[in-house]
């Protein structure tokens, strides 16, 4: 029979990914008892983000060198067709960060300040009894683990595996939206990794990906990232993923390092991995129940318009760290004091956010859901048309910012959809 056994901690986080991995870390630096754990025997796995950040975020977060995969300073949209056009900066605009290094080196953090950290774990129930947390996970080999906790975090990303998905809205708008991405690591030739490497490049137009965008990130030389993201439209058939991040590699990268030939595709795949996105436009759901919270994907924090997570990950982590160690600190017998602290999570998460979120989410689900054709590649291409005066720092504060005021007058009407 498999065996059972307990852990006592104060704090409980479920899932290692950017955010339950930065909450770990914070809290074990400020003396928390905090246990870490993951369904992943190796946080370097099913590595998917195309992790783009802005230049500011790695020193207002806490972020490491160690974790970055490159630089970049320019910004580079190919479509919709043939077009092609680039903004460059002098200086770096930001980086892109090895995911799988990222979550190393925050479980690793947690370690080092006391925290415990424990991989290969399955969370399967979670209830309250009292002022505690009752949590129930289990092993490859079946055998069960029982923790017991002050407070229990959810950071399980889309899938919701403790605080469940939100109650179904009676606006459908405000339902969740699906988004789902592929992405590979590839090996190509020096030649090849220097034509996309210093630069973020995405591809737009439903010629490239239907009701949705590719891109191409730089890596470490010789190493880059190639992915597809759409929107999931259950009113249209879509094409298979696999097929649209092939084809996206074949017309892009043809000159690549391996397997050039009859058959063969032209770059070395190192890895693929998949994900998906499930997120709420106005992020109005229920962030926790009890001494249940949820934290980063599990309360929509994944920007539907550029597929961002890890930024907003971060920040939600930035946000409950302080919250929860003020419930921490409260007498014991003391439910209602302690319950008090997190009471302005999500107000205070929604205004670390900004007042943008939901006009960047709605301009998502109208921009790529009605991304299928050429009159909406035609209306794609006039907005572009107006930014290429525009400089590489105003495009990022456009699409990391989201102020779309940015555009103008000129693409207001496509805004606000009036065309």
């Amino acid at each position: 029979m498999p065996s059972e056994s307990t852990l006592r901690c104060q704090v409980l986080v479920v899932g290692a990914g950017p955010a339950g991995g930065d909450l770990a870390r914070r809290l074990a630096l400020q003396g928390v008892d905090v246990v870490l754990v993951d369904r992943l025997d190796d946080l370097g796995r099913s590595a998917f983000s195309s992790a783009a950040l802005p230049i500011e975020t790695m020193a207002s977060l806490g972020l490491p060198a160690e974790v970055v995969g490159s630089r970049w300073r320019q910004w580079q949209l190919i479509g919709p067709g043939p077009a092609t056009r680039c903004w460059a900066s002098p200086r770096p605009l930001g980086v892109v960060l090895d995911f799988g290094a990222l979550r190393r080196w925050q479980a690793d953090q947690c370690r080092r300040w006391g925290g415990r950290v424990h991989l290969g774990l399955h969370a399967c129930a979670s209830r309250q009894e009292g002022e505690r947390m009752v949590t129930l996970l289990r092993r490859g080999d079946g055998s069960t683990l029982q923790i017991n906790s002050d407070w229990t975090v959810d950071a399980s990303g889309h899938g919701r595996a403790l605080l469940g998905d939100p109650p179904v809205s009676e606006r459908r708008r405000d339902g969740l939206v699906r988004a789902a991405g592929l992405e590979w690591l590839l090996r190509v030739s020096p030649a090849c990794w220097e034509r996309w490497a210093d630069r973020l490049s995405f591809c737009l137009g439903s010629d490239w990906v239907p009701q949705g965008y590719g891109w191409i990130f730089p890596m470490q030389p010789g190493v880059l990232k190639l992915g597809v993201c759409r929107l999931v439209d259950p009113q249209r058939q879509q094409p298979p993923l696999g097929g649209l991040i092939n084809d996206l590699g074949r017309r892009l990268l043809p000159e690549g390092r391996a397997g050039v030939g009859a058959g063969c595709e032209p770059f070395e795949v190192l890895d693929r991995h998949g994900g998906l996105v499930r997120s709420t436009i106005r992020r109005r759901e229920p962030h926790r129940r009890g001494r249940l919270v949820g934290l980063g994907d599990a309360v929509s924090t994944a920007n539907l318009l550029g597929g961002e997570g890890i930024r907003h990950a971060l920040t939600s982590s930035a946000v409950l760290a302080p919250l929860l160690q003020e419930a921490l600190t409260a007498p014991a017998g003391s439910s209602m004091q302690a319950e008090r602290a997190l009471r302005d999570y999500a107000p205070q998460l929604r205004r670390a956010l900004g007042w943008r979120w939901s006009l960047s989410g709605r301009l998502a689900r109208r921009t790529w859901l009605g991304l299928h054709g050429p009159r909406a590649d035609g209306r794609l291409d006039q907005v572009l048309r107006g930014l290429e005066n525009s400089r590489a720092e105003d495009l990022s504060a456009l699409l990391f910012g989201y102020r779309f005021e940015r555009y103008g007058l000129r693409a207001m009407p496509y805004l606000l959809g009036w065309r």
